[in-house]
């Protein structure tokens, strides 16, 4: 078996229990199930006055709300409205757009980039949201406590455009024709969201807006050495040694690099092919993404592959 074979294996799966993409997926699905579990237990009580009831005592505690006076007394909607999907398609669409783009970044750049990329997305979404519904004169005759943001759009926007920002050429389908860019299938999601939320109101279109250049300076910071979710990785490990101390998260040493002021290399190193570095650049590969390897990691997969080790 090759080294491409191999790496082919090795990526995460939406079955792992380290995946990203599988908590994200599933954090969506059990809050809609409970929120749905409580909306039917509200009919079945008080038949159709169970709904207005359940907007009130309970869906308005979880969605995003314009209304400023309403959101001072529960901020902490700010981060339940991008998991609260008030529809089965808002749900679906979510969790289907979010698989396939979500999906290529992390086959691109690692486990680490997708969470954060989400979460930033709906925190920027709901702030433009919130502020073009107050700001803008056209819109405020329509900020009431029931004019609210909820669903993942906005956090997927940021994925989408991040993800086609990180590589525009990626082929999806090569069976047919080679493939299709990925930018083309950005394109379709883009229209189909905005064709979606033009007839509510222009508040959201601004909310997915400025998700979407959130995720294009996301991934415009990286690749100038900039990872913005990195503290929220460094936090998880934290936390995880925390409650976990014998999976101690080791930094990584420096002292191993040298230097010399000279234009000639005082040697040349030989990659030891062993099967254990071979998993641990392909463990690197499915954390970070290939881009992240070093020039020796990268030799040493290159000469591993003409050996087929």
């Amino acid at each position: 078996m090759g080294v491409m074979e191999q790496n082919r294996g090795r990526r995460l799966m939406l079955g792992q229990n380290n995946n990203a993409l599988t908590w994200l997926i599933i954090i969506n699905a059990v809050v809609f199930a409970l929120f749905y579990f409580v909306k039917i237990v509200y009919l079945f009580s008080s038949g159709k006055a169970g709904v207005p009831a359940f907007d009130e005592q309970i869906a308005t505690w979880v969605t995003l709300p314009a209304n400023l006076e309403t959101l001072s007394t529960r901020p902490w909607t700010v981060l339940t409205h991008m998991f609260t999907h008030v529809s089965i398609w808002g749900l679906l669409t979510t969790v289907l757009w979010l698989w396939g783009f979500g999906y290529i970044l992390q086959d691109l750049t690692g486990n680490n980039k997708l969470i954060p990329l989400y979460l930033y997305g709906g925190l920027v979404g709901a702030v433009f949201f919130v502020a073009t519904s107050n700001i803008f004169p056209n819109l405020r005759a329509g900020i009431n406590s029931s004019y609210v943001l909820a669903g993942g759009g906005a956090a997927v926007m940021a994925v989408a455009v991040a993800t086609t920002t990180l590589a525009p050429g990626y082929r999806i389908f090569p069976m047919l024709n080679g493939g299709i860019p990925l930018w083309v299938f950005t394109l379709i999601f883009v229209a189909i969201d905005y064709a979606t939320i033009a007839s509510d109101n222009a508040a959201f279109g601004f909310a997915h807006l400025s998700a979407g250049l959130l995720g294009f300076l996301f991934i415009h910071q990286l690749r100038r050495g900039h990872d913005w979710g990195a503290w929220m990785g460094s936090f998880w490990n934290w936390l995880d040694d925390l409650f976990s101390p014998e999976k101690k998260h080791a930094k990584k040493s420096s002292g191993d690099q040298h230097f010399y002021k000279t234009s000639k290399k005082p040697f040349e190193k030989k990659p030891h092919f062993t099967q254990q570095r071979l998993d641990e650049i392909l463990d690197k590969i499915n954390q970070k993404g290939y881009h992240f390897l070093t020039d020796e990691e990268k030799e040493f997969l290159k000469k591993a592959s003409e050996q087929d080790l």
